[in-house]
């Protein structure tokens, strides 16, 4: 059954995400994935095959630590502009979703018990590079092309959805009004450089102020992804009341900086003990920490170490 109504990470469950699928895929399988693009390997049965496996990675490793999961549906490059440059047109996508939606929810029937939820989520990438926010977007224009999508994922019945990556408070803002319309709950996930400052410099404090200003505070919470926890840190250092909206980290595991990260030719997968003891002692800290998971470069290895870390004494 479907979470959609009662999120089990704001009744205080401990939920572990997936982790880097695409570069999961890039390094690990030897698939080249075109603009960063995974969602094609929907229409192909081997592509589908693999995509299946390595979610089923993720529900046996959620299975063997206790924790609950969320997963992403194969879709961060789900949006027009992307989707042209690998050959999918705006028809294409409402489909797209669609399927990827229901892989998951066989993903679910299969590893899902009453003791271990599995979210589906509905990942929506920035509309541009989501390492910089030389394009932005105000509100208005970020909800009118997120729109569809949202409102795809909504009906194809994924429980939330989440703006990964967001640099900039304008397309975190249009993406969650316009899940607010659809009847979704919505994540806004922003990223940090390595001073903890989002990509256009604004400070995680004050871009989660501006988005519950501009939405009505209508996320269901936020989030950082794509960021080392060491980055993080210097974000929650400004800690005060915002800090509560603020549900987890999903981090990389390696300390590089975003501009390296782009130059890498090789798997940056870090220390899975390493990064599981790092988010372990963050959510020490943060107890209402629920949402905690690896980013690029990550795996099921790192998703088990993780929820092994982050259970609470």
């Amino acid at each position: 059954m479907g979470h959609r109504n009662a999120l089990p990470q704001l009744a205080g469950r401990l939920l572990v995400t997936d982790g880097g699928l695409e570069t999961t895929l890039i390094f690990q399988h030897g698939i080249e994935l075109p603009h960063f693009a995974a969602f094609p390997l929907l229409d192909r049965p081997e592509g589908r095959a693999v995509l299946r496996s390595y979610y089923d990675s993720y529900g046996a490793a959620a299975r063997r630590s206790g924790a609950g999961c969320i997963l992403d549906t194969p879709t961060f490059r789900v949006s027009p502009d992307w989707a042209a440059k690998v050959g999918y047109g705006a028809g294409d996508l409402r489909r797209v979703i669609a399927d990827s939606v229901a892989l998951l929810g066989g993903v679910r029937e299969a590893w899902e018990t009453p003791d271990l939820p599995i979210v589906i989520n509905g990942a929506i990438g920035p509309r541009g590079d989501g390492y910089s926010a030389a394009e932005t977007m105000d509100p208005e224009t970020a909800e009118a092309f997120h729109g569809p999508q949202v409102q795809a994922y909504a009906e194809a019945g994924a429980d939330l959805v989440m703006a990964q990556t967001m640099t900039h408070v304008g397309e975190a803002a249009g993406i969650a009004r316009a899940a607010a319309k659809a009847g979704i709950p919505a994540v806004v996930s922003f990223t940090v450089e390595t001073d903890g400052k989002l990509p256009d410099g604004t400070s995680l404090q004050d871009a989660i102020l501006a988005t519950d200003a501009a939405t009505g505070s209508s996320p269901a919470h936020y989030l950082v992804n794509c960021a080392h926890p060491t980055h993080v840190a210097h974000a929650l250092a400004a800690e005060s009341a915002w800090i509560a909206r603020l549900r987890g980290v999903r981090a990389n595991p390696s300390p590089k900086s975003h501009a390296e990260l782009n130059e890498s030719t090789t798997l940056e997968d870090g220390d899975p003990d390493e990064l599981a003891g790092l988010l372990g002692a963050m959510r020490q800290r943060y107890r209402h920490f629920t949402v905690v998971g690896g980013c690029c470069g990550s795996d099921h290895r790192h998703a088990e170490k993780i929820g092994f870390a982050c259970r609470l004494a």
